[in-house]
């Protein structure tokens, strides 16, 4: 007689599988699964979507795992797609509070509806600007600095050189030696003299003999 085979238990969809090493504590590892971009996105996106589609927590965290691992490898295909249908989806609620807010009796009101409907506009440009960025990144670059005087006179603020430094030299000792022959400043201009001897003229006069008794 043949044995009947048990069903098998049914898998929770909403359940999330953790897997830990050995060596890993279980209450990081859990942590770290819940933190988990996709986690919690998913999360997010199973709370708006149950009006919609029964949606399974484990389908939603491998799809958006897959949209995050194709981002990280450069590829912003869905990243794009995105954009663009947030813009449009935006514009449409712009043009809906536009419309409703005409309708409004009380300034009020109007001017509620007018800036919910402005902000909406506000967030459709934004958005088209990023997706734009993402199309046509910036690129880096350099700009030299001028400060340009009265007249003809510009100065360059570029990045000294040696042959700017040697230049800074010169002038600065043209400058110190200006200053050193002008009005006798710092410097004797005169030839250097040399060391003489005594004067011999200069010498001591010596004892002179004259009489005791000298005439009137």
């Amino acid at each position: 007689m043949a044995s009947r085979r048990k069903p098998s238990k049914k898998r929770n969809p909403n359940r999330i599988d953790v897997h830990a090493k050995p060596e890993e504590n279980e209450a990081v590892v859990v942590a770290r699964t819940v933190l988990r971009p996709s986690v919690q996105a998913a999360l997010t996106l199973e709370e708006y979507g149950k009006s919609l589609v029964d949606l399974e927590l484990s389908g939603l965290i491998a799809a958006l795992t897959e949209q995050t691992d194709a981002a990280i490898g450069g590829d912003l295909g869905r990243a794009e797609a995105m954009l663009t249908a947030q813009a449009h989806t935006l514009d449409a609620i712009f043009n809906k509070l536009a419309r409703l807010a005409i309708q409004m009796d009380f300034v009020d009101q109007l001017e509620c509806f007018l800036k919910l409907a402005l902000r909406a506009q506000s967030q459709s440009r934004a958005t088209w600007e990023t997706l734009s960025a993402i199309k046509n990144p910036p690129m880096a670059g350099y700009v030299r600095q001028a400060n340009i005087a009265h007249g003809h006179q510009q100065v360059n603020n570029a990045p000294a050189t040696a042959n700017d430094g040697s230049r800074a030299r010169e002038t600065k000792n043209r400058q110190s030696k200006l200053l050193e022959a002008q009005d006798g400043e710092r410097l004797d201009t005169s030839a250097t003299r040399t060391t003489i001897g005594a004067d011999s003229d200069m010498a001591p006069v010596g004892e002179i003999n004259r009489p005791k008794n000298a005439p009137g």
